[in-house]
């Protein structure tokens, strides 16, 4: 080998280092919270169709197109967002993370609206049959991590606003647009299972 060589060999082993620990920790819960909505896609896709009593999906299900919408262009804004942060442009990034938060914050109403009808209106309640179980298990579920989101989003935006948040931070940032973008890519799977192939 080479001076050179053996130069820009160590050169590498020196430019090398681990993994940032918060990028691996997002990445474990990530892929531990995907076999968890797994699990209750799976139980849902399963027991369609075999509840004894009514109601079933299709008399009361209808599609939600608006929320859906919502908060998939959530994942645009919180993209921008990240964006204009590394643009060094806070009063933009400020601007993209709240309109983040509003998606979310439609999306999350939408989603109570829809459950005080089914469970007031159209009488469905997670002990009326096995749709009612599954149904509310799967989207409950999806809904307590939008909610997730929605408190760290907020602190974000708190933290941005009083200027305790600075160039330090932009991982954590980071970190919490990966975990929303996992968010909206498992309601993509739940939108598909719940309101179209189980309907």
């Amino acid at each position: 080998m080479t001076n050179e060589a053996t130069i820009a060999a160590e050169q590498t082993a020196l430019d090398w280092k681990l993994p940032s620990s918060r990028k691996a920790a997002i990445i474990c819960l990530i892929l531990t919270e995907t076999g968890v909505f797994s699990i209750f896609v799976a139980a849902y896709a399963f027991y369609i169709g075999k509840s004894l009593s009514g109601p079933m999906p299709r008399d009361v299900l209808e599609l939600p197109i608006l929320s859906t919408i919502c908060l998939l262009s959530s994942s645009i804004t919180i993209t921008l967002a990240g964006r204009e942060w590394d643009r060094d442009r806070p009063g933009l990034f400020k601007v993209f993370w709240l309109i983040t938060i509003g998606l979310a914050l439609l999306f999350i109403t939408s989603t109570a609206l829809e459950w005080r009808t089914l469970i007031y209106e159209k009488g469905l309640t997670i002990s009326t049959n096995l749709f009612g179980t599954t149904f509310y298990s799967l989207v409950g579920l999806h809904a307590s991590h939008v909610i997730i989101g929605l408190i760290l989003l907020t602190l974000v935006l708190a933290f941005s606003a009083s200027g305790h948040l600075t160039r330090a931070h932009r991982e954590h940032v980071e970190m919490i647009s990966w975990y929303w973008h996992f968010v909206d890519a498992v309601w993509v799977v739940v939108f598909t299972v719940v309101y179209v192939i189980g309907r």
